[in-house]
């Protein structure tokens, strides 16, 4: 119960730092994402943030089996590409590009109660259905 607790105070930090740094406004990361028209360069903040306060823990703890949970830490194995990733990759950048959202902030923008948020995580959630049930 405890790891799920903190996994909830977790995620909620997450969420307000989203909506603090305008990370739920599609208008912001599309913004960033055009480049050529008022280009929005703070995205590069709210991400160099985040690599600059997870970065260094992600060092030191590189050799851990568990976390400071007690949960068994599994990372992935492959390290190849392939095409599935690169396909998958691609039409994350392409969605992301398109709205201005991916699943976290999507998520964090259901407090906003933004329709378009709606609209997003209703479609991510049928492309996952459609990966599980086309794709093998």
């Amino acid at each position: 119960m405890n790891d799920k607790f903190i996994s909830l105070i977790s995620g909620v930090i997450f969420g307000i730092g989203l909506v603090i740094s305008g990370m739920t406004n599609p208008e912001k990361v599309i913004g960033f994402l055009s480049i050529a028209h008022n280009w929005d360069a703070s995205l590069i903040f709210v991400m160099g943030g985040g690599i600059l306060t997870a970065g260094p823990f992600f060092f030191l703890l590189k050799n851990k089996e568990t976390s400071a949970l007690g949960n068994q830490i599994n990372l992935p194995k492959k390290q190849k590409l392939d095409s599935k990733t690169i396909i998958g990759v691609s039409l994350f950048g392409v969605g992301w590009g398109l709205v201005g959202l991916c699943p976290g902030p999507a998520i964090a923008a259901i407090a906003t109660l933004d329709p378009i948020a709606f609209v997003f995580l209703i479609s991510m959630a049928a492309g996952v259905l459609a990966k599980k049930n086309i794709v093998k």
